[in-house]
């Protein structure tokens, strides 16, 4: 089964804005086998609605999307989990599943403390 990971952003019409994100995805190709495709929810290119048509046509079967969120509010709450049911009946041939943020995953929070404990002049205590 052929299978993709897409990283979820937001999405902003500022490119200054969307460059992290690409220079993240593209940091990450390198580094990992997983076909990996970048997407945004709204407001840029590609859009998530896209890459997954992409995807699709590709012959993908499955794909799991990965948001780059801190947490879970509205948007991930009930705009994606309602983008990912409507490309779910337009794709039926690939199975979407939409992963927690990585803000709750426990690696990312010790690293953003180690970020914040290294501007503090301190170490990261776990």
């Amino acid at each position: 089964m052929s299978y993709a990971l897409i990283l979820l952003a937001h999405g902003s019409s500022d490119p200054n804005w969307r460059a992290p994100f690409e220079h993240f995805a593209e940091a990450l190709t390198g580094r990992l086998s997983t076909p990996l495709h970048l997407a945004y929810m709204e407001l840029s290119e590609p859009s998530l609605e896209s890459t997954v048509a992409e995807l699709a046509d590709a012959g993908v079967e499955r794909a799991e999307i990965l948001p780059l969120f801190f947490a879970a509010g509205r948007h991930l709450r009930k705009d994606v989990p309602g983008q990912v049911e409507a490309l779910n009946s337009a794709h039926p041939g690939i199975d979407l599943t939409l992963l927690p943020p990585v803000g709750q995953h426990p690696a990312f929070v010790e690293a953003l403390a180690a970020v914040v404990a290294e501007q503090a002049g301190e170490s990261a205590r776990s």
